[in-house]
């Protein structure tokens, strides 16, 4: 007893160290050991970065505050301007590392004219106060005065652009970053006068998402209830067979590709995605994905009608079939909570359900009908005991 209730503990408490940090660290949270104060404050999107700035738009000065942590010990940070373009190319880097003979964090400019050329230079604008520190839980902060170029303070928009590193390299050349989508996402559009940041790849990411919501939607949310409706009420008339099995099998096989589509979307969303989840929306899928996949591979082992075993296949294949028609149905629902698109869409989502339900229902009744007629008229067929019910029924000798 005594063991178990150490080892809930201590995963409690690891759990806790985990989690607190993703918790607590927030650009409002955050202060400085010279107690700078910023009016604005900023969570970038990637790299688990900050940016804290106010602008004096009489004499466009720019003050930025930047925090990130290096990929690895020994590593260097960066944030940027750059005039002409979102990418890093072009950019106006300030760039922070610790000197490694003293420890002591510095701050040097790097004007990023092509890749191939990475070595400080003066910004192609005034810059001043630039200074860093090293922060207890190993970031590092770069603080600096920019003058904003005239044409850009007229906009009042900068393309920004952040990023890490590992390390210095001989003649203060900076080691390459990673190429990580995180990496590559890092940049963005800083609006001086509202404060507010936008990520440059975000119509890239909402077309992501509307992919992997409509594929997701026609394959589980719609092609998987119209097979199994096709199983279920076309196989009951008996001019339909085969031809029934074979649509029921053309729409849960199509189905299953589509949805596949639509997971590995999914799974490239969430890489893309470092520290949002959706817990409850990313387990259905899985499970939606491991129910199909069986499902589909488990018609290669479907026994014969007369086999002993065939009413336990027929068990199993029921019970999966509806399990991933209820399971598809409720991530759909999942994934427009997610998603947030206009209202029209999830409408007509919800109309095509409803519409399907009806049908359902409809033919539920007429399939009772045509099941019970038949039995009926197989209940009052004459039996002659012979030839296999094939002659009529001779009448008894008196």
């Amino acid at each position: 007893m005594a063991s178990s209730s150490s080892s809930a503990f201590l995963f409690f408490s690891f759990s806790a160290l985990l989690i607190s940090p993703a918790v607590c660290l927030t650009c409002s949270s955050q202060k400085f050991t010279k107690n700078q104060v910023y009016p604005n404050c900023l969570d970038l999107p990637s790299l688990s970065s900050y940016l804290h700035f106010s602008y004096d738009s009489s004499n466009t000065t720019l003050s930025i505050a930047f925090i990130a942590t290096p990929s690895k010990s020994g590593g260097w940070i960066a944030w940027a301007i750059n005039p002409k373009a979102t990418g890093m190319a072009g950019s106006q880097s300030l760039v922070a590392y610790k000197n490694a003979t003293t420890g002591v964090p510095v701050v040097l400019t790097f004007d990023i004219s092509s890749y191939s050329s990475i070595v400080p230079k003066d910004l192609s604008f005034e810059v001043w106060d630039k200074t860093a520190e090293s922060r207890s839980d190993g970031s590092l902060a770069i603080f600096a005065k920019i003058k904003v170029p005239a044409d850009l303070a007229a906009k009042g928009t900068i393309n920004q652009v952040w990023q890490v590193g590992p390390g210095i390299g001989e003649g203060g050349m900076l080691e390459k970053h990673d190429f990580a989508p995180a990496n590559l996402q890092s940049k963005g559009t800083l609006n001086l006068k509202s404060g507010q940041s936008s990520s440059s790849g975000g119509d890239t990411r909402v077309k992501k998402k509307n992919i992997h919501g409509i594929l997701n939607a026609v394959s589980w949310g719609i092609l998987f209830p119209i097979g199994a409706m096709i199983a279920r009420y076309v196989r009951t008339f008996e001019s339909a067979d085969p031809a029934w099995f074979y649509i029921h099998v053309f729409c849960q096989v199509s189905a299953y590709a589509i949805g596949v589509a639509g997971w590995g979307t999914g799974l490239k969303l969430g890489s893309e995605s470092s520290g949002i989840t959706y817990s409850g929306h990313r387990n259905i899928g899985i499970a939606l994905f491991v129910i199909a996949t069986i499902q589909i591979f488990a018609l290669f082992l479907r026994p014969k009608k007369e086999h002993k075993y065939r009413i336990y296949w027929n068990v199993y294949h029921h019970s999966f079939g509806y399990a991933i028609l209820a399971l598809g149905i409720i991530n759909v629902f999942k994934g427009f909570n997610i998603l947030k698109p206009e209202h029209k869409w999830k409408l007509a989502y919800i109309i095509v359900i409803i519409t399907l339900g009806g049908i359902s229902l409809l033919l539920e009744a007429i399939t009772w009908v045509v099941v019970l007629k038949r039995k009926s008229g197989k209940s009052t067929k004459p039996y002659d005991g012979y030839n296999n019910g094939q002659a009529r029924q001779q009448p008894l000798a008196m």
